[in-house]
Parts: C-alpha cells; sequence; structure tokens
C-alpha cells in the first residue's frame, strides 16, 4: 500500500474528522470555529476567590455562547503570565484573559515584549478588588499602629506575605513601611489561596492582599486590621482604612476580560454580551459577594478608555517613583 502523504486532501479530511470525534465524545465543539471551544486564562491559582468567580462567569457566560469555556490557571509573576499566551494567540475569539491592574504596571519595572494596549483587545470590565492587612485571629497584633510599632522595635524581624512582586499590595506595603523607614522581610506568594493559609497557620506574620481573604476572616481564622478603599467595607464596617487613619493611600484593583490584539468587532460584541448576561446573574453576584465584590461593570469602549488611563496612571507613578531609567 502506497503510504498517504502527510499534507495530503485524505489525511487531512481523516484529522478533521479525529479532532471532531474526540471533541463529541467530549462535549465539546472543535476551537476557532461557531461554538468552538474557549480557553480563558487567568494569571492567578486555582482556589483564589478570582480564580472562583471566574469559573462560575465562564461556566455561565458558556451556556449563553453554546460553547465550553475552560479556566487554565497561569500564576506567578504579579499575574501577568497570560500576556505573553494572549499575545501569540489567534485572534479568532477562541482565546481570552483576565486583566489584573498589575499588568499595567509591570511594563514600567522590568523589561517585557508585551504591551497591556496594543496586544489586547477589551471586553468587558466586571468588578474590582479592595485590599487590606490581615494577620493570623491569635496575633498580638491589633491594629495597624501595633503592627508599626513592632517593626519600629524590631527592625527587619515583620515578614509581611503579599501576592506577588510589583503587585499593589506589595506597593502599599513599600509605601507605607520603607517611606517611614521601616525595614520588613517580603514574602511573595503566587496568588491568595496559598497566601492565606500561610498567614492563618502563622508562617508569616501579616498577609496584604485582595478581598479574596473574606472566608478567612469571617471563619475566624485572620484578623482584618485595615483596608485601602477610600471608604469602609459595607462587610467590615468596624475596620478602619488606611485613609481615616492618616495614610493618604486609596487603592482598589478593577478587573476585566481581553482578548487578542485584533480581534474582530462581531467578536467582542458577541463575547461582551454572553459575558455581561453571566455578570449580572444571581449565581454571579452571589459569588462576587463572598468576597465582599460588586459589578463594576464598563463595554468595550469604555472599558478600553479605563484601560488607556490608568496605564498612563501607572506611568506617572513610575516616574515620580524614579522607575523609568531602569527600564533601559
Amino acid at each position: 500500500m502506497t503510504p498517504t502523504p502527510s499534507n495530503s486532501p485524505g489525511r487531512r479530511r481523516a484529522l478533521a474528522a479525529m479532532a471532531s470525534l474526540l471533541c463529541a465524545r467530549n462535549g465539546w465543539s472543535q476551537p476557532n470555529g461557531p461554538g468552538g471551544l474557549i480557553t480563558l486564562y487567568v494569571p492567578w491559582p486555582a482556589g483564589g476567590a478570582t480564580d472562583l468567580t471566574l469559573r462560575v462567569l465562564a461556566d455561565l457566560a458558556g451556556q449563553t455562547l453554546g460553547q465550553k469555556i475552560i479556566i487554565e490557571n497561569r500564576p506567578g509573576a504579579g499575574g501577568s503570565l497570560a500576556m505573553p499566551l494572549l499575545q501569540q494567540a489567534n485572534a479568532d475569539g477562541s482565546v481570552l484573559a483576565q486583566l489584573p491592574q498589575p499588568v499595567l504596571r509591570i511594563p514600567y519595572l522590568q523589561k517585557v515584549n508585551w504591551d497591556p494596549i496594543r496586544d489586547t483587545t477589551p471586553i468587558i470590565q466586571l468588578s474590582g478588588v479592595t485590599f487590606g492587612v490581615v494577620v493570623p485571629a491569635g496575633s498580638p497584633l491589633r491594629s495597624l499602629a501595633d503592627l508599626l510599632a513592632f517593626a519600629r522595635a524590631h527592625p527587619g524581624e515583620l515578614s509581611v506575605a503579599t501576592n506577588g512582586n510589583g503587585t499593589t499590595p506589595h506597593l502599599v506595603m513599600e509605601e507605607l513601611l520603607t517611606e517611614q523607614g521601616l525595614h520588613y522581610i517580603h514574602v511573595p506568594y503566587k496568588g491568595t489561596a496559598e497566601q492565606m493559609v500561610a498567614v492563618s497557620s502563622g508562617q508569616v506574620m501579616v498577609g496584604v492582599n485582595s478581598n479574596g481573604f473574606a472566608p478567612f476572616v469571617d471563619s475566624g481564622r485572620l484578623r482584618l486590621l485595615v483596608t485601602f478603599g477610600d471608604s469602609r467595607t459595607h462587610r467590615w464596617p468596624q475596620v478602619p482604612t488606611l485613609k481615616e487613619l492618616g495614610y493618604p493611600i486609596v487603592a482598589n484593583s478593577p478587573y476585566g476580560l481581553v482578548g487578542p490584539r485584533g480581534l474582530a468587532a462581531e467578536q467582542v460584541q458577541r463575547l461582551h454580551e454572553a459575558f455581561k448576561a453571566a455578570l449580572f446573574h444571581p449565581r454571579h453576584l452571589a459569588e462576587l459577594a463572598r468576597y465582599d465584590q460588586e459589578p463594576a461593570y464598563l463595554g468595550p469602549t469604555d472599558y478600553g478608555r479605563a484601560l488607556v488611563q490608568a496605564y498612563a496612571y501607572e506611568r506617572r507613578q513610575a516616574e515620580r517613583q524614579g522607575l523609568l531609567p531602569l527600564r533601559s
């Protein structure tokens, strides 16, 4: 029998049929076409607040689209590891990514080959997180004043966990402690879940993160000392903000979904409508509420404008801190 050439029409048809059969057995359609598989990259570990809420969102949006949306976690590097994957992806709607705030900051902290504005197509802004400082329930640190007093009395002994270098929690602690001449041990983690376990078990003294700490605080495993919002949260109204304690620091972190550069307008609209419906679905709203989050919806145009403004803000912050010369 004469071997079939690897690029022959017959072999291509056979491979396509095999792919269709495999997809059908798994309940999926073929990628890249109508009803195809969508991969949503989440740049945080599985099991954290962002991962869990996006899994609910993806399930609901997938039902609307008639497509299966699978979550691929890419934790590390301050939430930026989805960007190279997005940059290399086909602009056919089969690959999406969550875009967290650090992605707009990291290009000013280190050399990267991607650009958060040039290499993305905005689809929808979803929500945002507030941040706070937590300690183990049994810690003698019962207030921010106690934490600062310990740092002064024990230089270099205070261990502080964040969700990565260059993230908002890391930069806030730098501003809060280092600018007062206080030294501490920075312990970066890839995401919220493992960090909160480390703090609640006493492996580190202090944790600074987004409101993914909510279940740990509500269950009594962690104590929330201070939050970074403009005003106190509805969920923990007894906890003060940095601003009201006299530190002019307000930090929040909106996030949304983006596709690769060049995604067609009709694809953007189709994805946007499905994810918007999922955003406001009672099941997703309930999941957000678990972490003291609410919708912060923006459509593609407004979200794109907000990303450009936020990227410019991060540049101004980098210039103020003298970081831009490091980008050479």
